[in-house]
């Protein structure tokens, strides 16, 4: 099985698009690659392992005897497309038009883990991984507000090794400012030096600008509701709605002017 890991690793297919091609789940996958015989593993997910490497037997000498050509890599690759859901196929499911084929296969990648991760476990840790998306759907909201987000994400690619600790994709300095910063946070929590009660007073001014950001954005969307319903009512509508949308936005902009 060594060899089989290092073969796979070697030609770059990831436990994500192995699991889909054998039609189980990513952990499934890491359980089958930690055993020691590869005639341990399930007899149809053997064959399409052996199919996809173009290996007549689990042999060694038979694993030993490849080269990893140029030629090689992409038939592997092909086999490997063919058995994996199409983009076509997951097209039916989201409009994927204006991607290309690299970003169609990332959203199929990332929503595949997510439905994972939502069938994962007991009930406790599905509630979990339920929150941790979730949270994540409102990380990904904030995306384009707040670049911090886009450094917490390579952050956490590098530390986990999925990419190099010198790669830099956003704002070079600013990044390397934030991961210097984080990683000295996280080396404070790491090593018992954070306690809940050494805390609890920048976490309680952590909550007070929360709130006082929170009672502000409610007074904004008030003043907007207040200044919507004026200008209906100066123009004699009772609603919005798409033929009258300009002329109420620009009596909006209007009476906020007469404020000003």
């Amino acid at each position: 099985m060594k060899k089989i890991n290092s073969l796979l690793q070697e030609l770059g297919v990831s436990k994500v698009r192995l699991a889909k091609y054998l039609g189980v789940s990513r952990q499934m996958v890491y359980n089958y690659l930690e055993l020691e015989d590869l005639n341990k593993w399930p007899k149809e997910k053997k064959i399409l392992l052996l199919k996809l490497l173009d290996i007549e037997d689990g042999e060694e000498g038979s694993i030993n005897s490849i080269k990893v050509t140029t030629e090689y890599l992409m038939a592997v690759e092909s086999r490997l497309n063919q058995g994996v859901k199409s983009a076509s196929d997951f097209d039916s499911y989201f409009d994927l038009n204006g991607l290309n084929k690299e970003e169609q296969n990332l959203i199929a990648d990332i929503t595949y883990l997510l439905k994972e991760k939502l069938l994962e476990g007991e009930s406790s840790r599905k509630k979990e991984n339920y929150f941790a998306l979730l949270y994540l759907y409102h990380m990904l909201q904030s995306l384009d507000n707040v670049p911090e987000i886009k450094y917490i994400f390579g952050y956490m690619s590098k530390t986990t090794g999925f990419i190099s600790p010198d790669e830099f994709k956003f704002d070079e300095d600013k990044q390397f400012i934030f991961e210097g910063i984080l990683y000295s946070a996280l080396t404070l929590y790491n090593n018992g030096g954070a306690s809940r009660s050494k805390l609890a007073e920048s976490h309680k001014r952590f909550v007070q600008e929360i709130e006082q950001k929170n009672e502000e954005k409610l007074s904004r969307t008030q003043q907007l509701n207040t200044t919507k319903v004026q200008a209906l009512r100066e123009l004699g509508y009772t609603e919005i709605n798409e033929s009258n949308a300009a002329e109420v936005f620009e009596k909006i902009a209007e009476i906020q002017s007469r404020k000003v």
